[in-house]
């Protein structure tokens, strides 16, 4: 290494390096190892390396030591776990093998590795290239260290996931390719962090702080949403989705991501929740921290901070789109795990994070991290928007009666059981539903979830706050003289009619007199009334102790033009009882999609092709025109494939035929979807055996 440092030629051990590091999956050419943990590299060498060379390791735009961002370090006999080392391994006449250590809060990212020859001439340092940084949940000083093995595997390494979605009644899943190890994924990944706009605001501070888990996902929560600055996805809840993609109709994130970067990280069109929760965990898989995605049944969207959601009806039934609060059939939201230095180790663990673009928070829309255990204890003055996430599973639901004539509000009735339900997730290792209900809450109606609430009331000064728009304990306590409820009485698809049940019960020893009006909407799934269906007015007579039950049905063509890819309907039933109060009877559903078929005809090996057909048949009395398959599977097939299938007559049945080579081992899934003018998203998983 005389004259003028030449360029060394380095060995990064890529394989061993990758074996070592659970990094194989990436299929980089760049090294990308772990923190806290040796890494193995090769250069051609120098006499006495031990007491000529020092090494570099900077990052970043402005690498300083202060920040964190450079490291200048010699060799050493034994390897220091607090800051960067390097011992030597080897050396051969020509070369010198060193394994290089990084202590386990160094910032990720990006590396430069240079060395100095003391004993050459030149003064200027060579380069060995570059590596990538990553967090470590293998290593225990890491603060993303996740001591079961098995869960590291699932919320790091796994890159297919299932979402839960429906509604509280009838809960429903579909898979999603994560696909964190594709391509340009990981370079996407820390593009975004240079987008951000703590970065564009103080890149030097910003990169000191990328050792952080907890700022991280904080950041990222705001980089996945379009809003503020110029994020991955835009939400839209509008039902129309012209000018991009419906929401339903993505199948991973890879497509998302490579889509951002193609078009010169403009906002890709459209997310919803789920979208933004999948493509959050893909980035924190991608970076290292533990990461799932979890559903919320009936989650409150509290917009004015007071632990209560009101919906609001007129006097026909109809569901009114007036308040900021709203009650969603579903929402979706990740969960990362890392200790909690700043709150102490009782709040260390599963920490909710949040990229749906709900409210603000520090100004910008962003949400996390929460600890989950601050949740559960109702300790919502913690750091970060505690409060709003206790509301997503605790709030009160308020029913009210509006008047747009007078403006009046009456209360219909108060329930605090309804929200935060059946929160799921998929287990570890299993294509199965996990209900983590009892990790967010005490159990629903205990004194001990009621005192929960009642401290979280008290921290957030809303006991002594006199509230003008709460209603009176009078109307609270008020009892109604007759109940009802909607039954199911048919099959819940598209395509057939739907049949229901309003049940009425009079409660009292009088005959009661009632005018019932019924409405039925088309939704999105946060219960957004887009299109009405169908309305009806009875008059009825209850004698004492009643119970009458009356048929409800509502034909496919009279809903299919009105229905949003959702496939969301809410009915609704309100009860105007003469001389007493009013009654509403509500129920959301949730229409299943018909069914579709992957079959793999014959066995799958690595680099041989084996043939796929997907089975549809039409359901309906109708030709299904604009018919695309859509199939994407990691380590089966590069890419998407999209296939046109030919329009389809009423019940007949299409059989698509493709060919796969598999060029990776073991089980692998793959995502179908298809689509046509009647219906929008029909989705499909398939586990697939890769054997050599």
């Amino acid at each position: 290494m005389g004259q003028a440092a030449t360029q060394p030629s380095t060995n990064w051990h890529l394989k061993e390096n990758a074996r070592d590091h659970h990094t194989s999956k990436f299929s980089s050419k760049e090294l990308i190892v772990r923190r806290g943990q040796a890494f193995i590299v090769t250069f051609n060498g120098t006499e006495q390396p031990e007491q000529n060379l020092t090494f570099i390791a900077e990052t970043g735009p402005k690498p300083s030591k202060l920040a964190k961002t450079q490291a200048t370090f010699g060799i050493s006999s034994t390897v220091s776990k607090e800051s960067w080392s390097a011992v030597l391994q080897s050396t051969s006449s020509n070369s010198v093998s060193i394994s290089i250590y990084s202590p386990p809060n160094a910032v990720i990212g990006r590396y430069k590795l240079s060395v100095q020859s003391t004993s050459s001439d030149s003064s200027s340092p060579a380069s060995l290239g570059t590596f990538v940084l990553l967090f470590n949940p293998w290593s225990s000083g890491d603060d993303v260290f996740m001591p079961n093995k098995a869960e590291c595997e699932e919320y790091v390494l796994e890159e297919f996931g299932i979402i839960f979605a429906g509604n509280k009644n009838h809960i429903n899943s579909f898979g999603w390719n994560f696909g964190q190890f594709q391509g340009d994924i990981l370079n996407i990944c820390l593009s975004m962090l240079d987008r951000s706009l703590n970065y564009r605001q103080d890149p030097a501070t910003d990169l000191s702080h990328r050792n952080d888990p907890k700022y991280l996902g904080r950041v990222l929560s705001a980089m996945v949403n379009a809003n503020d600055d110029q994020g991955v996805l835009l939400g839209n809840w509008s039902g129309n989705y012209a000018g991009g993609k419906s929401p339903s109709s993505w199948t991973g994130s890879g497509e998302i991501l490579q889509n951002w970067k193609k078009s010169g990280f403009k906002p890709v069109r459209y997310g919803q929740c789920w979208v933004f929760a999948a493509v959050l965990t893909t980035v924190l898989r991608c970076l290292g921290i533990p990461t799932r995605t979890i559903t919320n049944f009936s989650s409150a969207h509290d917009a004015d901070g007071n632990l209560r959601v009101d919906e609001f009806y007129d006097a026909y039934g109809n569901h009114l789109d007036r308040a900021a609060d709203s009650v969603w059939n579903f929402h979706v939201w990740n969960e990362s795990w890392f200790s909690r230095s700043d709150l102490g180790p009782s709040y260390s663990g599963w920490q909710v994070l949040d990229a749906t673009p709900q409210e603000e928070s520090g100004g910008i829309y962003q949400c996390g991290p929460a600890s989950r255990n601050a949740i559960k204890e109702g300790d919502v003055d913690l750091d970060y928007d505690c409060p709003f996430v206790f509301a997503e599973v605790n709030a009160d639901c308020m029913y009210w009666n509006y008047d747009s004539a007078t403006g009046k509000k009456t209360l219909i009735f108060s329930k605090s059981t309804i929200i935060g339900q059946f929160i799921s997730t998929k287990a570890v290792g299993r294509d199965d539903r996990v209900d983590v209900t009892n990790d967010y809450k005490y159990e629903e109606g205990s004194t001990k979830e009621r005192d929960i609430f009642k401290k979280a009331r008290k921290k957030l000064g809303l006991e002594d706050k006199f509230d003008p728009t709460a209603p009176t304990p009078q109307e609270i306590d008020q009892k109604p003289d007759i109940s009802g409820k909607f039954r199911v009485a048919g099959p819940l698809e598209v395509g057939k009619d739907l049949s229901l049940i309003l049940v009425l019960a009079n409660l009292q020893s009088d005959a009661k007199t009632v005018h019932v009006n019924m409405t039925a909407w088309s939704t999105v799934y946060t219960r957004r009334p887009v299109h009405e269906i169908w309305k009806d007015s009875i008059p009825v007579i209850l004698s004492p102790k009643e119970e009458k039950q009356f048929p409800i049905k509502i034909p496919y063509p009279e809903y299919h033009q009105q229905l949003t890819t959702d496939n969301t309907i809410q009915v609704t039933a309100l009860c105007h009882v003469e001389g007493g109060i009013q009654v509403l009877v509500q129920r959301d559903i949730t229409l299943d999609n018909p069914a579709i078929d992957i079959q793999v005809l014959g066995e799958a090996k690595v680099n041989k092709e084996v043939d796929v057909e997907v089975i549809f048949t039409n359901p309906i009395d109708m030709e299904l025109m604009d018919c695309v398959l859509q199939v994407e599977g990691n380590d089966l097939l590069r890419g998407i494939l999209e296939i046109d299938v030919p329009p389809l007559k009423a019940s007949e049945k299409s059989s698509t035929k493709f060919k796969l080579i598999p060029f990776e081992t073991g089980p692998k899934h793959l995502l179908v979807n298809f689509s046509c003018d009647k219906f929008a998203a029909i989705k499909t998983f398939k586990m697939v055996n890769v054997i050599d």
